[in-house]
């Protein structure tokens, strides 16, 4: 077995999951832990070629080397069923009961409970190259280093300080919102 290089983890409300992933390879498999009140703990049966996963309140995601996404848990909302077509993904956020893919493209796919306009995605559904969902939130980091949120503000988790601009990553708590600039400083 090779060295490990680097290893991510993704967390959100009751899942951890962790991967070792040095590249985007095949044999990647999901370890998850912790609650599992709706099966969000439980490894997807095709447990192999993931290069990231994320945890929701009860679901989970996982991607795959071919840029499909895996979902398995609590699927209440719809949270569970990834759109049509299942392709093209390279990054994935798991909210509360909503999910968020990033396409190759750069467009932005969201499915699950929008009860807050948590999956209502901009009109402008381009130029993105990062997701992160909230609770009842969500939040795209543009190709210019801007951030757009939509969904429920109830906390301020919406309102992007001025300036908006120089983000290079974007993360979303459950009622919060974090953006990370390039000169290495975190906005919250």
């Amino acid at each position: 077995m090779g060295r490990r290089t680097d290893v991510k983890a993704f967390w959100l409300t009751a899942v951890v999951a962790i991967i070792a992933a040095p590249q985007a390879q095949a044999g990647n498999s999901i370890v998850a832990w912790g609650r599992n009140s709706a099966g969000q703990s439980d490894a997807p049966p095709a447990n192999t070629d993931f290069i990231a996963a994320t945890g929701g309140s009860n679901h989970s995601l996982g991607l795959k080397v071919d840029g499909s996404i895996t979902a398995w848990g609590s699927n209440t909302d719809g949270q569970c069923n990834v759109p049509a077509p299942n392709t093209d993904f390279i990054a994935i956020a798991a909210g509360g009961l909503h999910s968020l893919g990033l396409r190759g493209d750069g467009s932005i796919a969201a499915w699950g409970q929008n009860s807050n306009g948590q999956c209502d995605f901009p009109v402008d559904n381009s130029g993105f190259t990062a997701v992160a969902a909230g609770y009842f939130h969500s939040l795209g980091l543009k190709d210019d280093g801007s951030i757009v949120a939509w969904g429920s503000n109830s906390f301020g988790q919406c309102d992007v300080p001025s300036p908006n601009s120089g983000f290079i990553a974007v993360s979303a708590g459950a009622y919060h919102s974090l953006g990370l600039k390039v000169n290495g400083s975190v906005v919250a």
